[in-house]
């Protein structure tokens, strides 16, 4: 039963992104590629972040370039790996040179990623920085993202949220590209990994006695 709903979710998470393809999306002109998402279609856990960076436009995937190499490690510290997980950001093309992404930019994709995560269900995300952090505390409303608390206040606290009649436990942390040029981050980074691995521990538990 669960591979035919895997396989059914990959299909239409495949829809979706040929869908977002063909939509005249902000960005789309100056990016050089869609970066869409990946990892496990089926999983309880997503990854999700701002925008993408050169390499993952290059590319075509999320989190590839040294960030990317950071989630990874910090994934395999609690004992996860992209065959547990799923990846993505909120925009789905990369901004011009790094910049922050515009309030109608994010507007304008969060479509896309609202249908994702319909698609997946997962039970807990994990926002990555500031502006993912702040969106989903908004529950998706960009208007509302300047009130939020910023990640400094709020990482490594788990909050149930309601996002688009989905109830998800969100987990704020810091974006794995924070630890390039901030050290210090390294031991809150790890600590708030063990929240996240708490909630993977109990995710087993709940499996195993139902």
């Amino acid at each position: 039963m669960i591979e035919s709903e895997e396989l059914d979710k990959e299909k239409k998470l495949k829809e979706i992104k040929e869908n977002c393809m063909k939509a005249n999306l902000p960005l789309k002109e100056s990016a050089t590629n869609i970066v869409f998402g990946k990892g496990n279609p089926y999983a309880e856990i997503m990854f999700i972040g701002e925008a993408a960076g050169m390499n993952e436009d290059l590319r075509g995937l999320p989190f590839v370039g040294a960030a990317g190499k950071n989630l990874d490690k910090l994934l395999n510290s609690v004992g996860l790996s992209l065959e547990k997980v799923y990846i993505t950001n909120i925009l789905k093309y990369r901004p011009p040179l790094n910049r922050d992404p515009l309030p109608d930019e994010i507007k304008a994709h969060t479509p896309w990623l609202i249908e994702q995560i319909k698609q997946i269900r997962p039970k807990v995300i994990c926002s990555l920085g500031n502006y993912a952090t702040k969106f989903f505390l908004a529950g998706g409303n960009v208007d509302l993202m300047e009130k939020q608390p910023g990640i400094t206040m709020v990482h490594g606290k788990a909050k149930l949220i309601e996002f688009h009649e989905l109830k998800i436990k969100l987990i704020p942390l810091f974006h794995p590209a924070a630890i390039i040029y901030k050290r210090d981050l390294i031991p809150l980074w790890e600590k708030d990994m063990e929240v996240v691995k708490k909630e993977v521990d109990g995710s087993k538990v709940q499996k195993t006695l139902f």
